[in-house]
């Protein structure tokens, strides 16, 4: 394959600290390159080397002769003049990018939702963002880096554009490097990670999967080094070879001695030790939504909501930005009233939030990292069951990541990241037993992520989460909603199936005037009366699947909690229950639609 851009012996110093010296690397025809490691480590610097955006102190940066290299910068790069379709295309005549099928593929995909004469300074941060980038990808680069594409992104425009860069060159040309913590974007579009740590690249094969495997490996040989990080690293192994085949389909090397690291680790969550004590702490009423609605003035956000929340329910919940995400959560924690309908809480329900603002930490601006959280308690229980254990608050902040030195930092001197770790620990260290999170992987890295997510693996309690990251959303979570034309609607197949639906909602033709009589598609006489006639049973099963389902958690609050064994086979009772409602539902939504 053809070279495209290589450096040579970097060397890069900042006032307090080097961070690279010596590093050589390059980038060839047919490079997929994702680009990990720590905040602060120097993944931005390296792009920005690499692009000759940034001079290195010492070594240097090659470029093939004719190769085009375009960039898209973390920061907002737009002016505020002019309208969207000035900063896309220019002054190029509309013929030209209208007749492009690249351009027209970039704007339905990023720009749909956003008029094509607005002026940008009326755009809020995201929509920037997708102008950006969409003015970014209508060119013909030889060479592109990504600085945190994702950001500001919902799943929906992720999943888009991880399919246009797997498309947009013919197979082995184009190099593409790009820098971001979402590691279900790594997986699907990089064939090479480099890691970035301790003045160094590390390049490993194959994407977000291959890396962790590589890695542990890589650990295990070094035991002695970062025993914290090879632990979190395994487990996270663990979830990975435990996932959908996807995940394991591109690494090319030999995986054994990996396999042989998790051949007696266990399931990343006790689910029957979670629920016990989840019902313990709640009872067997947590909060429910009765035919709930939500309107501001005529616009109705959701319409017939019904969702009955269970103890020890983990649930991620998906849908386009204003779709009334925000607005659900608010319901759940009583920051909203709902319009029509009513919200039942139980007598125990504590709900806490973890919001996209830092408003815990604004009244502890100039105090220390340690003095905030000890102020809060002297002792917190990690862990269940018989890996229970009382954690200082020094040592709940060493597990998130926190160095002695950051201990004694002011909270005003703390990085981005660093501050929603805190108001992270801060919210678990109030014991609710209710957590919403809202896009808490806003400013982390992939280690911390990883950290997030161990001590999520050990909290008892209701968990509802909304987050843009898709591998976030499905390593946390047990199960996803979507809001869909303002009603909740249960996902059984996940984010694949939201992305499924939204494709089909946007291909959906207008819908014909009220007075006009619709017959269904597909369906007439026979055919129709015999789905009508299955639909109607459908409804029967699902509403004795709820009740046997109801009656099950109840009988569970009820049961000896010693029991463990009782417990695992009524909860494994459950479970069936739940996947059978979940196999009928689906038919319901299957025959719903043919029907019209």
């Amino acid at each position: 394959m053809a070279h495209l851009l290589g450096a040579e012996a970097l060397h890069l110093e900042f006032p307090t600290r080097v961070v690279f010296d010596g590093v050589s690397l390059g980038i060839d025809e047919g490079d997929r390159i994702g680009v990990v490691g720590r905040n602060g480590d120097g993944k931005s610097s390296l792009l920005a080397m690499l692009a000759g955006r940034l001079e290195p102190d010492s070594g240097r940066v090659t470029v093939r002769g004719g190769v085009r290299v375009g960039v898209l910068d973390q920061a907002d790069t737009i002016g505020d003049e002019g309208t969207v379709g000035e900063a896309v295309v220019g002054d190029l005549p509309q013929h030209e990018w209208a007749g492009s099928a690249r351009v027209r593929d970039v704007i339905a995909g990023l720009l749909s939702d956003i008029p094509w004469d607005a002026p940008i300074a009326g755009l809020s941060g995201g929509q920037r963002r997708r102008v950006a980038l969409a003015h970014l990808l209508i060119d013909d680069w030889d060479v592109v880096f990504l600085d945190e594409p994702t950001n500001h992104l919902d799943v929906e425009a992720i999943a888009w554009l991880a399919e246009h860069l797997k498309r947009r060159w013919p197979a082995n040309q184009g190099g593409l490097l790009v820098v971001t913590h979402d590691r279900w974007f790594l997986d699907e579009v990089c064939n090479t990670t480099w890691e970035v740590h301790d003045r160094i690249v590390e390049p490993f094969e194959g994407g977000y999967a291959a890396y962790i495997l590589q890695r542990v490996e890589r650990d295990r040989q070094a035991a002695s080094i970062e025993a914290r990080r090879q632990n979190l690293a395994r487990k996270e192994l663990a979830w990975l070879r435990r996932g959908a085949p996807a995940r394991t389909s591109k690494p090319k090397f030999r995986i054994d001695a990996a396999n042989a690291l998790i051949a007696d680790v266990p399931e990343i969550r006790d689910k029957t030790e979670l629920q016990s004590l989840a019902v313990t702490r709640l009872g067997k009423d947590v909060v429910d939504l009765l035919d709930t609605s939500v309107s501001y003035g005529d616009r109705a956000v959701l319409k017939d909501v019904e969702w009955r929340i269970a103890p020890g329910e983990r649930t991620g919940i998906l849908g386009v930005n204003g779709a009334g995400k925000s607005t659900l959560l608010g319901l759940v924690s009583g920051a909203v009233e709902p319009t029509s309908g009513r919200v039942k809480r139980g007598k125990t329900v504590q709900v806490a939030t973890l919001t996209q603002r830092l408003d815990e930490l604004e009244d502890h601006l100039n105090d220390p990292v340690r003095v905030v959280i000890a102020g809060l308690r002297t002792t917190y229980t990690f862990g269940t069951g018989s890996k229970a254990a009382e954690l200082t608050p020094g040592q709940l902040l060493e597990r998130m990541g926190f160095s002695n030195a950051q201990l004694s930092t002011p909270v005003k001197d703390l990085s981005g990241g660093q501050k929603r770790r805190l108001q992270l620990l801060m919210i678990l260290l109030e014991q609710p037993n209710v957590l919403i999170l809202d896009e808490p992987t806003n400013d982390l890295d992939t280690d911390m992520l990883a950290a997030m997510e161990d001590l999520l693996d050990t909290w008892p309690g209701t968990l509802l989460v909304v987050s843009h990251d898709r591998y976030f959303i499905e390593r946390v979570t047990d199960q996803q909603y979507a809001i869909l034309g303002g009603h909740l609607r249960h996902l059984p197949g996940g984010v694949d199936e939201y992305l499924r639906l939204r494709t089909r909602e946007r291909d959906a033709p207008a819908a014909p005037p009220a007075s006009v009589a619709v017959s269904a598609p597909g369906l007439s006489g026979a055919d129709l009366r015999a789905a009508q006639k299955e639909l109607s049973a459908l409804e029967r099963r699902l509403e004795k699947l709820e009740k046997q389902i109801a009656d099950g958690k109840t009988a569970l609050a009820d049961h000896d909690q010693s029991d463990y064994a009782g417990i695992g086979v009524e909860m494994a009772r459950i479970g069936t229950l739940e996947a059978e409602r979940d196999g009928v539902e689906e038919r319901w939504f299957e025959l719903t639609e043919q029907i019209g």
